[in-house]
């Protein structure tokens, strides 16, 4: 059962509506609630996120993330999380998007274990691998990184499970872009990056890669 305080929940919608953005309905507004919860129970013995206080995560983490899960395209079913740590943005991408089956991938046992327990309260379809991304043997439509250690290696780990005419979603900063564009490889096409609330340098990138019959027709 989905239990926690209004409070919260009134607060989000206020900062999206400050940005333009729709509010949440009311069955969102309680996960996000709820989720936020878990991170402040959870952050007191497992180091979850540096930013520990109410206002910071729902500024910093959630009110990024819903932007975030609304500008991805249209039509994208699968999407992989990769290096989801307390699930930023998998799971408000979950929430807000419940059309697109979004898989967590997590290499460290005890947030792998918060990830688990906060698919099973919050009542998402989500899937959680707990190990490394690389390990995983499919294929995805998108796959989003964010704060992830490492990061070019990790854009070059996640370009190889991306399927043809998939996308590549960056949470990073305008400085960092041009070096994991280059990281990604040529083969990528960007659209405009979209500035994320509250920061004039932290964007969020997404990148193209042709399918194989875009690929050929641009060579004829």
């Amino acid at each position: 059962m989905i239990e926690a305080p209004n409070s919260a929940g009134v607060r989000l919608n206020e900062l999206l509506a400050n940005i333009g953005q729709p509010l949440l309905d009311s069955e969102q507004t309680k996960r996000f609630e709820a989720y936020l919860s878990l991170i402040l129970r959870w952050n007191a013995r497992v180091n979850l996120t540096a930013i520990r206080d109410e206002e910071g995560i729902l500024k910093r983490h959630f009110l990024e993330s819903i932007v975030c899960a609304r500008a991805l395209p249209a039509g994208v079913a699968t999407l992989l999380d990769f290096g989801s740590g307390a699930g930023l943005p998998g799971i408000p991408i979950a929430i807000c998007r419940p059309e697109i089956a979004v898989t967590l991938a997590e290499s460290q046992g005890k947030k792998a274990a918060f990830l688990r327990e906060a698919v099973r309260v919050l009542g998402i379809s989500t899937n959680v691998h707990s190990g490394r991304a690389e390990e995983l043997r499919i294929l995805f439509d998108c796959i989003i990184l964010r704060a992830v250690d490492k990061m070019e290696v990790a854009v070059q780990a996640a370009a190889k499970l991306l399927r043809l005419g998939g996308h590549l979603a960056l949470m990073t900063t305008t400085t960092a872009l041009p070096t994991l564009r280059s990281t990604a490889g040529s083969e990528f096409t960007w659209s405009e990056p979209l500035h994320l609330p509250g920061s004039d340098d932290r964007i969020v990138a997404l990148g193209l890669r042709p399918s194989l019959r875009e690929s050929e027709s641009g060579l004829s």
